[in-house]
């Protein structure tokens, strides 16, 4: 008798671990809901503004130059991106041309289509896209605003009170297919294609991460082309290290390299090695750089290796020389559209 009683228990128990482990696992393969609304691209990017705010104690983030133009966007649709943007997901369409192929269609440069989630005015928000649009379509229950900037056609959604997708992609069904895909339900297994083959080796609880083709034959792969001699696909994600780390206030950097072969692996490895030991002696010579106890902690922390026909490079990057970075960089203005006339 106590056998029959035991038995449920024990089968409820081992129902709940299986489905937690289920659920961590497919959390763990299945990129974030505003990436998983993007159409196939080339490239990915996402961060997380939101954890960023939470592990800097909920401080906003630090401001930015404000040209008149973003000032009069504020002022329209009460949104500012350093204090409201929760979440931002990015498309980045390479031109046909590309080699290979890419997802731009016959666009002469680089597409991109976004999600973007944070603390929308739904009512201000409309009504200043209304007032910018050369056109408004009805997509399925949606409005779509077609703006035109520089010389391209930026389509805009309002997906929900707290999401918003837009594109400049000359194809009007890449932001359709993202307003299709916001109005079913979330899926685990869904998202484009690069990411869901990709996606599981980035870091859980990324604050930022990108996936990307690297060709060196390409324009776009800009400096890559120094450490790729082939193509290759590139995973870069950073997330917050365990507080009990005793580097807590550090960002854990994830870069690993997927080439073709384990002699591309090995040629990748050896070229970033020279390029660190490069870098290091060079801020080693100056001054206060070479000395600089966070500069040394990163350079200390940094690791390569090589495991088969990829490389993956870690690093923990320390607040201090993140907050330093920053300030030492120039602010630039935060990306807005035109003034409403």
């Amino acid at each position: 008798m106590r056998i029959r009683r035991t038995f449920p228990i024990v089968l409820l128990f081992v129902v709940i671990v299986a489905a937690v482990t289920l659920a961590v696992q497919l959390r763990k393969h299945a990129p974030p809901e505003p990436a998983r609304l993007l159409p196939g691209a080339d490239a990915f990017f996402y961060l997380n503004l939101g954890a960023v705010r939470r592990a800097n104690s909920g401080k906003d983030l630090p401001s930015v130059s404000h040209a008149p133009e973003y000032e009069q966007f504020i002022r329209d649709t009460g949104f500012e991106f350093e204090r409201d943007l929760d979440k931002a997901a990015f498309a980045i369409h390479y031109p046909g041309k590309w080699p290979g192929g890419g997802t731009g269609g016959s666009a002469p440069e680089v597409r991109f289509s976004e999600v973007l989630e944070g603390k929308f005015q739904g009512e201000r928000l409309t009504a200043y896209l209304r007032q910018l649009s050369k056109s408004v379509e009805n997509y399925n229950s949606v409005e779509i605003f077609t703006i035109l900037l520089e010389g391209r056609q930026l389509r805009v959604a309002v997906l929900s009170p707290d999401s918003v997708a837009a594109s400049n992609h000359d194809d009007p069904a890449v932001i359709q297919g993202m307003i299709d895909r916001s109005r079913r339900l979330a899926s685990p297994f869904g998202g484009p294609a690069l990411l869901r083959q990709y996606y599981k080796h980035v870091q859980l609880a990324s604050l930022v991460w990108a996936v990307a083709r690297i060709d060196p034959a390409a324009p776009e792969a800009g400096g890559l082309s120094v450490v790729f001699n082939k193509p290759a696909t590139l995973v870069i994600s950073g997330s917050a290290l365990n507080p009990l780390h005793p580097m807590a206030q550090a960002v854990h950097l994830r870069a690993e390299a997927f080439t073709q072969s384990p002699d591309d692996a090995r040629a990748v490895a050896d070229k970033v090695n020279v390029f660190i030991a490069m870098t290091h002696a060079a801020e080693t010579s100056v001054g206060t750089h070479g000395n600089d106890a966070d500069v040394k902690a990163l350079f200390d922390s940094l690791q390569i290796k090589q495991e088969g026909d990829h490389v993956v490079l870690t690093a923990a990057v320390p607040s201090g020389f993140l907050h330093k970075a920053l300030a030492e960089g120039s602010p630039e203005p935060a990306p807005t559209l035109p003034p409403t006339k």
